[in-house]
């Protein structure tokens, strides 16, 4: 191996000088760069706002709902529905001049496709969602979020309360959802929605309870629970629950002239999803329930007037128009104008008190009504029968 002597004229020096004065000059801007980055991530890390007790608990909150959507993520179902109906070729033939010379129309099946969202609520595959998500269906195809895709069938539905019960096979070690209790849930509280919006998986969306008892449907004398949590399409039958995890209601509607969400979003009360489950369950038929009122709009004109008549101004309750022939109500002994003013212990400051009441209890129960008669406050005991055929007829 061969060693060369180098030796530094004035002419190598004269020309390193000169090299490292160009590297200088082309370097510096970037020279300028690290050290801001270096200062910037400083910054970050002496954040005084993170010394704040607020912000503290703010990512409190915040680590709380991760943990609530990790836990119910896998319990949140997405319901595929499919449904075969018959079309007609074409529609001059519902022409009855065309029917006569050509013919009855000939028809050809279509698939219509439909998407929502539901719960589990047992290790064995029983599953909770909207009774229209499902009904007159063909097929229903249960996604799990992030998993397998199973074949379901129907165990019953109540077609007033819009509640449904499916049920899976196959499996014994699927997630049930923790259900909460709606009866304990207040305006301000924090409200969580969990679902498929517009055939996206698994969407989580964050609001609070806007309003309880709203009597939106005076027919099915549901008190649905009000939130601005962002509720969409696809929603439909998947979980509304509490800043605990706990489902506290089924996202059934929403408020929107333009068919997507404006804040205005409706769920059925958990409570009330219990007891009509639990007969789907057993098999009972959902017999709908009967006492035979009809109660004065509390807006009709003549109201204040004859609440003036009776005495009862200034007061909150249901002021009894009509009692049916032979009803549990005549029965109990209730006549017209007798004024509630509890059901079971609760004001009865709306009809849809004394309708969810029945409802829920279901035929065969006994409800405690207090009423006022002519200045006297009396109580009964009615016991609920079955609505009568004609009247189911008539709904």
């Amino acid at each position: 191996m061969k060693i060369r002597n180098w030796k530094i004229t004035p002419a190598v020096f004269a020309n390193f000088i000169l090299l490292s004065f160009i590297i200088g000059v082309l370097f510096s801007p970037f020279s300028g760069r690290l050290k801001n980055a270096a200062d910037f991530v400083f910054a970050q890390e002496e954040n005084p706002l993170l010394k704040s007790k607020a912000i503290g608990s703010a990512i409190d909150i915040q680590e709380a709902l991760r943990e609530i959507y990790k836990a119910n993520a896998s319990s949140v179902v997405r319901i595929e529905t499919e449904q075969v109906v018959k079309m007609q070729m074409n529609p001059f033939f519902n022409d009855p001049v065309f029917r006569k010379y050509f013919g009855a129309p000939q028809e050809r099946e279509q698939k219509r496709q439909g998407l929502g969202s539901g719960f589990i609520i047992s290790k064995d595959g029983y599953i909770v969602t909207n009774n229209h998500v499902v009904s007159n269906v063909d097929k229903i195809t249960v996604k799990v979020h992030g998993g397998k895709s199973y074949s379901a069938k129907i165990i019953g539905s109540d077609q007033v309360a819009d509640i449904a019960l499916l049920k899976i096979e196959g499996e014994r070690n699927l997630k049930p959802v923790y259900l909460g209790d709606s009866d304990d849930i207040r305006v301000g509280d924090f409200s969580i929605a969990i679902g498929n919006p517009f055939g996206l998986e698994s969407t989580f969306t964050f609001g609070v309870i806007s309003s309880t008892g709203q009597d939106i449907d005076a027919a099915d004398g549901i008190n649905r629970i009000q939130t601005d949590a962002a509720i969409n399409p696809g929603n439909s039958g998947g979980p509304l629950l509490n800043i605990k995890g706990e489902v506290i209601g089924i996202n059934q509607m929403i408020y929107s002239q333009s068919g997507g969400s404006v804040g205005i979003g409706f769920a059925i009360p958990i409570n009330h999803v219990k007891v009509v489950v639990e007969n789907l369950k057993t098999g009972k038929k959902i017999k709908p329930g009967y006492i035979g009122v009809s109660i004065v709009d509390p807006n009709d004109p003549g109201m204040e007037r004859m609440a003036k008549e009776l005495g009862i101004q200034n007061m909150k309750g249901l002021l009894v128009r009509d009692v049916s022939f032979e009803s549990p109500a005549m029965k109990a002994g209730l006549r017209q104008y007798d004024y509630i003013i509890e059901v079971d212990g609760a004001a009865a400051d709306k009809f849809s008190v004394l309708k969810a009441t029945v409802m829920r209890k279901g035929v065969g129960a006994v409800i405690d009504v207090k009423y006022i008669r002519g200045g006297k406050t009396e109580t009964t005991k009615i016991k609920i029968e079955e609505l009568p055929a004609r009247e189911q007829e008539q709904q």
